[in-house]
Parts: C-alpha cells; structure tokens; sequence
C-alpha cells in the first residue's frame, strides 16, 4: 500500500467515479482502476461497489476511508510540523465558522492577523456549527469558532466571546416605550426568526409555553435579513447585542432587556486536542485570545 493508492481512493470514495476522480488525480481512468485493484488486493475485500451508475462505498470501503482520512490528515500534519519548524507562520490557515461570526465577530482578528502575518494565506469554511464540527474532527479544519455548548472530547475548546440576546424591534414598535418586555408582551407582535441554528433553539425553548398563540410572520436565513425587517417595523427579534450595535447607532432599531429571562450567545475557538498545530494556527489562536476583549463586546469572557 502506498500513499498515492490512499489519495486515489479518498477521490473515487468522494467523486463517486473512477473518470472525475481519475480527472483529479491526474491519472487514467484505467490507472485509477489499476490502482484501487491493487489496494483491494492488499486489504482482502471489495472497497467501491461498481455495480451501479455511480460509484459507492462498501461497508468494508467505509471502514477503511476513515482511516484513510486519518492517514492523510497525519502525514499532512507531520509536513506542516517539519515546515514549521523554526519558521514564521506561512502557507494556509483553514478556519471554520458561521456566517454570523464571520460578519460580526472574526473582522477585527482577521484584520490583526493578517498585518501580523501577511505570508499566512487565510481559507474559510463557512457552515452550521455540528458541520465545522465534523471538518475540524476529521482535520479538514485547522481551527474553529463554534457556537456553544458543543460536547466533544477530543476538542479544546475556549471561550472567546459572550453576547446578551436582546429584543430588536423599530422605533415605531409600542414596546419602544418600555425599558425592557416581559416575554408575555413580545409574543402578541408579529416575530422574525432564524431559521435555524443554535438561537433559534433558544428562541423555540423561550416561546415554547406560548406555542398556540406564537405569531411567526417570517423564517429567515440571515441576521442582515432580519435587522433590515425589524428596522422596517415588519416584526420583532431577538440578536446578540453587539450584532446590532451598528443598526442602533444609526437610530434603525433598539434594544430591550428582556424582563423575565436572560439568555446569552458564546463562542468557543476550537481545534483538536491530540494534533499538531501549525505555526500559523498556533499564532491565530494567540490573535483571537488577545482580541477576545475588544471593547464593543461589552459581554466578552476573558479566556483563562
């Protein structure tokens, strides 16, 4: 078994085709076959089903792509370790994390860390938390800002910031006479929530005991989408209270404590326990640490 046989198999396991992954690797559809035989042969047992239009793994496949994923991932980090080695940071910096915490929380460090470290090429992965998750698990993700609380043994994971929800509504909603809102008086207005993600949870959890007469006048799939509709006085919200700080500076919407609940939003920088770091993941940690108490974050944890 040699390396070259391993990538060949992660590429037909991924593009489901011997001639797109041939494509890849830059070999010969009979190349690619030649070589998954030759692995088949060594392994003792059918990796890819062939038998029907596009490519699958077999349970034996399954088995054995995980550990290949695991052998790439070691060798990539071994060449990292030994390029590193004595080195500024340099090459590419994979890092996860929402939408929203690109927007609203990674500026400033990307900002800071690329005038430190302007030979570091900076890649983001962008998806729900569970998906970075995964990518940081199976170390396609060197570091990672994740909405908390995520359970997973093998991450070290420190939290970097923490952000009140507070309710967004326009300046014409009748509750911008209040100081804050009990939740009995937020649910007889028309409500603009996320579709999903971990704030939506909590907002399911918050309105739960008002289920039957839960006025919900849009689902959206973006923060920006919501600011702007509340600002237009088409429902209200609930936000981190630094997400909207630009909007409340402007006089476009405002902000309300809630008055019989508390609920708060973290963020944890994530990476894997047992792998090496490259330098340029090492230094974007330290980055984030130090600027985890930018003063607009009013409610930032300081890591310990």
């Amino acid at each position: 078994m040699d390396f070259d046989q391993l990538i060949t198999f992660l590429e037909v396991a991924r593009q489901r085709s011997f001639s797109r992954a041939g494509e890849r690797v830059f070999r010969s559809q009979s190349a690619v076959s030649a070589q998954i035989r030759q692995l088949e042969q060594e392994c003792g047992d059918r990796l890819l089903d062939r038998s029907s239009k596009t490519v699958k793994l077999t349970p034996a496949g399954q088995v054995f792509y995980d550990y290949a994923l695991r052998i790439k991932a070691l060798r990539d980090e071994s060449l990292i370790a030994v390029a590193d080695h004595g080195r500024i940071p340099r090459g590419t910096l994979l890092v996860g994390a929402n939408e929203a915490t690109c927007l609203y929380v990674l500026p400033d460090v990307f900002a800071e860390y690329c005038r430190r470290y302007p030979d570091v090429q900076v890649s983001i992965y962008r998806n729900f938390t569970y998906k970075i998750a995964e990518k940081l698990e199976n170390g396609s993700v060197d570091v990672a800002v994740l909405s908390l609380p995520v359970q997973s043994p093998s991450l070290k994971i420190q939290v970097i910031f923490r952000d009140k929800l507070m309710l967004m509504i326009s300046s014409r909603n009748p509750l911008a006479q209040l100081k804050s809102a009990p939740v009995r008086e937020i649910v007889k207005h028309p409500l603009l929530l996320p579709k999903t993600g971990h704030t939506r949870r909590q907002l399911d959890k918050l309105f739960r005991e008002y289920s039957n007469s839960l006025k919900v006048r849009m689902e959206l799939p973006s923060i920006g989408m919501i600011k702007n509709f509340v600002a237009a006085d088409l429902g209200v919200s609930l936000i981190s209270k630094s997400f909207a700080r630009d909007e409340v500076a402007a006089g476009r919407v405002q902000l309300l404590d809630l008055e019989d609940a508390e609920l708060w939003r973290e963020l944890g920088l994530a990476y894997r326990r047992d792998r090496t770091l490259s330098a340029a993941a090492k230094s974007f940690i330290a980055v984030s640490r130090k600027l985890s108490a930018h003063p607009y974050k009013t409610e930032t944890v300081a890591p310990s």
